[in-house]
Order: C-alpha cells, then sequence, then structure tokens
C-alpha cells in the first residue's frame, strides 16, 4: 500500500484535498483532525495542554480557546516549541496507529507541519507538497476564516516557505486558481500510479 503524505501551508487547499480523495474513495487522514479530536472537552491531550498553560487556554465551556492559543504562540516562540513539543507525539502516535490498520491501495494523510522525519517515522513513500502563492493564501484566510491581513501574514510567517516545502515533496500540487484545477491534478497524478478509488 501506498502512504501518501499531502504537505502545505495554511491555505494551501489540505483540506479540500482531502475531502476530494474521501469522496473518491480512499482513506484520507487529516493531522488537524486528529489534533481536535484529542482537545475535545474530556479528551486526553487536552487535560495535558492545561497541565502545562493553564486553564487560561479553555473557554467558559471548557473547551480549548484556539484563537487564545494562536495568538499566545505566534507572539511567543518558546510557547510554539513547547506547544508542538507536547502535540506533535500524541498526533503522530494517532496517525500511525490509523495507518497501520488502513486498508486499500494508498492512504493519503495531510500534515500542516511536515518535517523530512516523517517520511520515516510514518513509512510514506510519497510526499504530494499543496503549494499557493503567499498573497493567494492571504486572501483566502483573510475572506474563509475572517483573519486579519496582520494575523494571515503572522500564521504564514511561521511556516515552511514554498521553496522549503518543494525541496522535501516527490509532487507539487499548485493550487493558485479553482477547485476543478486542483482536482484535475489530483485525478492526473492518481492515473499516474495506476490508484483508483475503493
Amino acid at each position: 500500500m501506498k502512504r501518501i503524505a499531502l504537505a502545505g501551508g495554511i491555505g494551501a487547499g489540505k483540506s479540500t484535498v482531502v475531502d476530494y480523495l474521501r469522496a473518491r474513495g480512499f482513506v484520507a487522514l487529516d493531522a488537524d483532525e486528529v489534533y481536535r479530536d484529542l482537545v475535545t472537552p474530556g479528551g486526553p491531550l487536552l487535560a495535558v495542554l492545561v497541565d502545562a498553560f493553564g486553564t487560561a487556554l479553555l473557554t467558559r465551556d471548557g473547551e480549548l480557546d484556539r484563537r487564545f492559543v494562536a495568538n499566545l504562540v505566534f507572539h511567543d516562540a518558546t510557547a510554539l516549541a513547547r506547544l508542538n513539543a507536547i502535540t506533535h507525539p500524541w498526533v503522530g502516535r494517532e496517525i500511525r496507529r490509523a495507518l497501520e490498520s488502513a486498508v486499500g491501495g494508498a492512504t493519503f494523510v495531510a500534515i500542516p507541519l511536515f518535517r523530512p522525519e516523517h517520511r520515516r517515522d510514518l513509512g510514506l513513500t510519497e510526499v504530494w507538497s499543496i503549494q499557493v502563492a503567499t498573497e493567494i493564501a492571504i486572501d483566502r484566510l483573510i475572506n474563509q476564516r475572517a483573519m486579519s491581513e496582520d494575523e494571515a501574514r503572522l500564521r504564514i510567517a511561521h511556516q515552511m516557505s514554498n521553496a522549503e516545502r518543494q525541496s522535501l515533496a516527490d509532487e507539487v500540487i499548485w493550487n493558485n486558481t479553482d477547485r476543478d484545477a486542483l482536482r484535475n491534478r489530483i485525478d492526473e497524478l492518481l492515473r499516474d500510479r495506476g490508484l483508483d478509488g475503493d
């Protein structure tokens, strides 16, 4: 079975690709979804994060205050490194478990913060990098996620550049236009590998 990572920064379109692959019948995991499941109220990772950072991380309803966390870590490099050191092993374990139980010709996993060691740790056969021009990503974050321009630029500045991602990838998928073009590119890559949806 092929294990293919979908790397890409914020606003690149990883979720759109995951949704499309699922619609085609593939198993497509998403590290962001795994993380969200782990930090739901009562979730094991949420308790660990509260122990590390305090109850200020929680809303009045006991949920993780994502905007507070983002504001904290994107203005404090030490807090960001600490958050990543705590969350990445948890998310990695869940993804490995899901990959080991997956069946079919290929399983995909979207990894926003892709690192070279993921190839080994997750037994990946390929990495596809979904990329978008910076100004288009900023526009998407403003219009689709209600971020301010400053917030969008700050998020992007804390991630790898497109050139860095491209150097780690086997395939590059540019997503600067529309969803049809993105789906056509995914179809092309699937055909090249003889992969069909289950």
